[in-house]
């Protein structure tokens, strides 16, 4: 039997998409500080203009899951890095809000097998919010460090041989021809 485990040290080969949330962008900003300062440190490029780290912005968290999915399916990283904030307000808002975005964070990484890091900082107050992004210690950091290590134990996952979930031209999906039947696609010929 093996073990397999991320590391931190073997950095320089991965590739990773760092999806921020506008809104709130007084916390946001300051996690994109911490995630930024975090892969710099190990080895990874970020400058924009660079090879290694690609940033998307959208216009808040609840559109974070959809830009995820669609860099995770792109099969060109590693890790794709979640960052927002939902503030507390006095409605319902925040509870749909945070729930539906980190369903729609894991949903995107299981679906496609890439590691989707939820970086989405959930408060009460927007105090609690900055605590989190930099005046206490900076979760930003955290987030990256978790892509690190997922991106990496992902490759070595690959190498070895053990794929958890079909590649990103494979279908998860059933195929409708085969779903009456109970059968469900795999994109790969039969053998025989």
């Amino acid at each position: 039997m093996a073990v397999f485990e991320g590391t931190f040290t073997q950095a320089e080969p991965l590739h990773f998409a760092v999806v921020i949330g506008r809104f709130n962008d007084l916390v946001t900003n300051k996690l994109l500080a911490g995630c930024q300062d975090c892969l710099k440190r190990h080895g990874i490029d970020v400058n924009p203009n660079g090879s290694q780290v690609d940033y998307v912005w959208v216009p808040g968290s609840f559109e974070v899951p959809l830009v995820a999915r669609q860099l995770a399916t792109s099969g060109r990283y590693d890790a794709v890095i979640c960052l927002g904030a939902v503030i507390r307000g006095q409605t319902p808002h925040f509870d749909y809000v945070s729930s539906e975005v980190a369903k729609g964070i894991a949903a995107a990484a299981f679906q496609t097998g890439v590691p989707v890091i939820f970086g989405v900082l959930t408060a009460d107050t927007m105090q609690q919010a900055l605590e989190r992004a930099g005046i206490k210690s900076n979760h930003g950091w955290d987030y990256a460090m978790n892509a690190l290590e997922m991106g990496s134990l992902m490759r070595q996952l690959r190498s070895s041989g053990t794929q958890a979930y079909p590649s990103s031209t494979q279908s998860l999906a059933p195929s409708l021809s085969n779903t009456a039947l109970g059968e469900f696609s795999t994109d790969t010929p039969p053998k025989g």
